[in-house]
């Protein structure tokens, strides 16, 4: 994440109260151990940030957490010497973090194999990518850093190809859409992201309607940028939020949580350069749901 600074004469742990998630005191620490820079170089938590500053946060920092295998039951898709791809649960967090210390995918990964990369550090070994807690669906995991780098290029060159399948609330008119609108943290609730000029990122979404039902729309997506809940802030800024989504709707929801999930994915294979292409099917409870709508 990246702040551009438009305050003068504020403590740095002040000023990042409201734009991150973080206690001032966890920020002070994320600030000491280089998690939090300004312009590139490590400062003091008591900097007076100036007005043009840009403030770039890291992501993974973690307060003195030992992270242990688990014996986890994990949905493996395919796995060889380099990669594992996992078809993730809903309601499974990723990696440890605070508050999130045990029973995320990673706990179950270290439990699997004593063979993923260390290139993001000891909390997210082998995580290339991430889709969110309650997000199913398809991941690449790097077992050796060689291999990571390579995944982790390529991502950023956009040219490992994701799919997901969303419901969403009410009946979207048009077959196809591509909302093509920036990101960045929401300015009143810091929990959510939102469509914003101010400190954002361009963010491109392709949708195509898969069929529809009364009062619901099943829908297909893919991905020109990977920004955080992308698809969650898309559907909510166009008017249909993901179904059953606990942050961008004022709904109540199950505990489920959003209706979204990570169908297929389609890469090069680092090693032996063959096409990869993996597809799974939406949860059961996810289904189940679906089957009992109206069609329109």
């Amino acid at each position: 994440m990246e702040i551009e600074v438009k305050e003068n004469l504020i403590r740095i742990d002040k000023f990042l109260v409201d734009y991150m998630e973080e206690s001032r005191s966890t920020i002070a620490k994320m600030i000491d151990n280089s998690f939090i820079l300004v312009n590139g170089n490590k400062v003091k938590a008591n900097y007076v940030v100036k007005m043009g500053d840009i403030i770039t946060v890291e992501e993974g920092f973690v307060e003195d957490i030992d992270i242990v295998p688990e014996d986890i039951e994990i949905d493996i898709v395919y796995e060889d010497d380099d990669i594992i791809v996992v078809n993730k649960k809903s309601g499974m967090v990723v990696h440890p973090g605070n508050g999130n210390m045990h029973g995320t995918l990673v706990n179950a990964l270290l439990h699997h194999t004593s063979t993923l990369s260390d290139v993001n550090g000891e909390i997210r070994p082998g995580i290339v990518h991430r889709i969110d807690k309650d997000t199913s669906g398809l991941m690449i995991v790097a077992k050796n850093n060689k291999v990571h780098n390579i995944l982790a290029d390529s991502l950023s060159r956009h040219e490992i190809k994701r799919e997901y399948i969303a419901l969403l609330k009410g009946e979207f008119l048009s077959d196809t859409a591509t909302i093509d609108a920036p990101i960045g943290r929401d300015k009143i609730n810091r929990k959510r992201m939102a469509v914003t000029n101010v400190n954002s990122k361009n963010a491109v979404t392709h949708l195509r309607v898969i069929e529809r039902y009364k009062n619901y729309t099943l829908v297909r997506l893919s991905l020109e940028t990977g920004r955080t809940h992308q698809i969650r802030v898309h559907m909510d800024y166009i008017g249909y939020p993901v179904y059953n989504d606990p942050v961008y709707t004022n709904d109540k929801c199950s505990d489920f949580g959003q209706f979204l999930h990570s169908t297929s994915i389609d890469f090069i294979h680092p090693t032996t350069g063959e096409e990869m292409h993996f597809e799974v099917d939406v949860p059961e409870y996810f289904k189940n749901f679906v089957d009992s709508l109206e069609k329109k």
